[in-house]
């Protein structure tokens, strides 16, 4: 099947063939229930600074940037203090997970990822003073609040015991091989194991054993150079300069001076475990999981009983890995559990396949100190620099480049894993990202969705199936592989694929972070979206539209599927028109809304 033409001028009925030929699209569709997985009817695009869903659903605001997370908290304004922050619900959400407490109370968990200064100070950014600092730090990393049902909806309660703000300069462990190693050694932790805080959340994961993860991505954008200093080459393949994106920490915080504190890059790019049942409890960052721009960490229990944790990072070019746990899970056994991400064993992906065609095999490459090249010779002294450096040791092993892997979602039977790749305007431009079968689309401006199944179902395996789900385009202004895979049309077009999620009965929710110009190369695909596809038939539909310039970005259920949770987040980047989720004149705040049906259904059914 030529790329080129790949499905372009097929019928729907081309469509459903393509999801029935596939390795990969066999084994979900002997595995799906045939009856309809999507019971709603599909909403058009939105420009509208709202949030839209179907008719016969309710979209409500749980909690924005600045509402109160304690009894004591001040009320939000744009003027603020950090000590006022430290008490209140952090910026720009993103991941999040539902932990159920009992039948009307639950601990929202949720990243704060970053922050926008045109909203977070009056000033909008200009002469930040040590206490807008102190703010910008208290308003990222991860918020923890206790939720409780009152008439029959779920709210956040100030009163929670459990409530916590984990912020940029929270006390952390390391763990795992990096722990120790001279790299994160700095003047004020000469033991390499004590960090400072966690920044920069994009999405999530979380654990059987009832621990949230948390995932640190554009670390980078942090750092910056009193003075100027040669940038090796670990600090270029990390993107760590001597200008960082305008925060400005480093002129009041000296770990984010590269010139004075040089290993404290290597401290961050790490996934982080947080216990929110205990609010006392140390996060552990896991460094057995590499280090790099981690979008969010899909956890599965293979069926042997080894922990599986798939993870993308988010750059262009960048790889997609797995990491397999030393030992295996033991339900039940909390102690046994706890530490289960601190050993085992990382890969990363290779894609292989027939040019021209849109599924091939690929295969896992063990990162391990060694093994495959990973030795003294070639620039690896040790597991830990192998971890460190993750980067590097996945490109010396020949790992597939791909188009910014971003949210990892595995299906609730355990046979299917999904990724986004959002876009990649160097694809087929750059030397080092040539077009690949995985990556077919020059400059990929639209993105795609690729899914694999392992071999023999067994996670652990070094062989996997691969196809692609969805190439997202625009079939009303484009031709050939840009306008998209046949299952696209000018009724549920999208751009940029970023989170995304299953719910219980297998529905895929996709969630977009892209062109909202809804002109050019983008008319007709308005504000940024949440639709739902069935994994088996290929179709999609479009669920929820966002606000202005936002992000739709961050996904939970209540464990009955009756109330979804979903995140908006930087309403009115960039000061454009909205004034999300207040109204009026009001300042625009990243929200987490509350999502039910009337009729009191299960969301999507």
């Amino acid at each position: 099947m030529n790329r080129r033409n790949f499905l372009r001028a097929a019928s729907a009925a081309g469509t459903v063939a393509f999801f029935a030929t596939t390795p990969v699209a066999k084994a979900v569709a002997g595995s799906m229930d045939k009856t309809k997985l999507m019971g709603f009817e599909a909403i058009p695009i939105s420009t509208a600074d709202t949030v839209v869903v179907p008719d016969g659903y309710v979209a409500e605001t749980l909690i924005s940037w600045g509402d109160p997370l304690f009894p004591t908290s001040p009320k939000f304004s744009q003027s603020n203090d950090s000590k006022a922050q430290e008490m209140q619900y952090g910026d720009n959400t993103d991941g999040m997970t539902f932990f159920p407490l009992s039948e009307d109370r639950a601990v929202l968990v949720a990243n704060n990822e970053y922050t926008n200064n045109e909203y977070l100070y009056t000033h909008q950014g200009k002469n930040i003073t040590a206490d807008d600092v102190r703010k910008s730090q208290a308003a990222h990393g991860v918020s923890i609040i206790e939720l409780v049902k009152k008439d029959g909806k779920w709210q956040a309660n100030v009163d929670g015991r459990l409530n916590r703000k984990v912020t940029a300069y929270t006390p952390m462990e390391m763990t795992g091989p990096a722990a120790g190693n001279d790299l994160l050694k700095t003047a004020a932790d000469p033991s390499g194991k004590k960090i400072l805080g966690t920044y920069n959340n994009c999405a999530n994961g979380q654990t059987p054993w009832g621990t949230y993860l948390a995932c640190e991505e554009n670390f980078n954008g942090y750092f910056a150079s009193s003075k100027e200093v040669e940038l090796t080459d670990e600090y270029k393949r990390y993107g760590v300069k001597n200008k960082d994106w305008g925060y400005d920490w480093w002129k009041h915080d000296d770990r984010f001076d590269i010139s004075k504190t040089p290993n404290e890059p290597n401290r961050f790019g790490w996934v982080v475990e947080i216990d929110p049942m205990d609010p006392t409890s140390t996060p552990k960052k896991r460094s057995a999981l590499g280090r790099f721009k981690h979008e969010n960490a899909a956890l599965t229990i293979n069926d042997d009983g080894h922990v599986v944790v798939y993870l993308g990072d988010d750059e262009r070019g960048e790889h997609l890995y797995k990491f397999v746990s030393k030992n295996k899970y033991k339900p039940g056994d909390l102690a046994a559990n706890r530490d289960l991400l601190e050993e085992g064993t990382l890969y990363v992906a290779k894609f292989n396949g027939t040019e021209g065609e849109l599924n091939g095999k690929g295969e896992w490459v063990e990162l391990t100190f060694g093994k495959n090249g990973l030795t003294p010779e070639n620039g690896f002294n040790s597991q830990a620099e192998v971890m460190i450096f993750a980067r590097k040791a996945a490109t010396h092993v020949g790992a597939t480049t791909m188009d910014r892997p971003e949210w990892v979602a595995v299906h609730p039977d355990n046979k299917t894993a999904f990724c986004t790749l959002t876009n990649n305007k160097y694809r087929g431009v750059r030397e080092n990202q040539p077009l690949n079968i995985a990556n077919p689309r020059e400059k990929n401006p639209y993105g795609h969705i690729i899914r694999w199944a392992p071999k023999g179902g067994n996670h652990t395996a070094s062989d996997f199936d691969w196809d692609i789900f969805v190439m997202a385009g625009n079939p009303e202004v484009q031709e050939g592989l840009m306008a998209g895979t046949a299952n696209i049309n000018k009724d549920n077009m999208f751009n940029s694929p970023d989170g995304i999620g299953f719910d219980a009965a297998g529905r895929l929710w996709i969630q977009t972070d892209g062109k909202y110009s809804n002109e050019g190369n983008f008319a007709g695909m308005g504000n940024n979206q949440m639709l739902c596809a069935d994994p088996s038939t290929g179709e999609i539909r479009r669920f929820l539209t966002g606000p202005i310039a936002c992000e739709i970005t961050g996904l939970a259920f209540s464990p009955d599927h009756k109330t979804m949770f979903v995140g908006i987040q930087h309403p009115g980047e960039d000061l454009a028109p909205s004034h999300f989720p207040d109204g009026g004149n009001s300042v625009p705040r990243s929200t987490v809304m509350r999502i039910t049906r009337k009729d009191g259904g299960v969301i999507g059914a």
